[in-house]
């Protein structure tokens, strides 16, 4: 289930709620109580992959997962090699 990013435009109170993706949008603050509840988009959390593996050393096809795991990880055609 999502996490949510909420602000109220009317008393800058703000909070995470967890929702469905198919429910409506809240829109009554739970600070104030003012019809100001807005979601807000949020670059937190994203999804990264660190260490050896999964990109680098299994979709990657020009070397072995030996050879790889030998040098580091990954190849030198993959965009993420180091």
């Amino acid at each position: 289930m999502p996490t949510y990013h909420y602000r109220c435009s009317s008393c800058g109170f703000e909070t995470e709620v967890f929702q469905r993706m198919t429910e409506d949008a809240l829109t009554t603050c739970t600070g104030c109580g003012k019809e100001t509840f807005e979601r807000v988009i949020s670059a937190e959390g994203g999804f990264v992959l660190k260490g050896s593996g999964f990109y680098g050393t299994d979709y990657c096809g020009s070397k072995s997962s030996s050879k790889a795991s030998e040098s580091g990880g990954g190849c030198s055609t993959c965009p993420h090699a180091k």
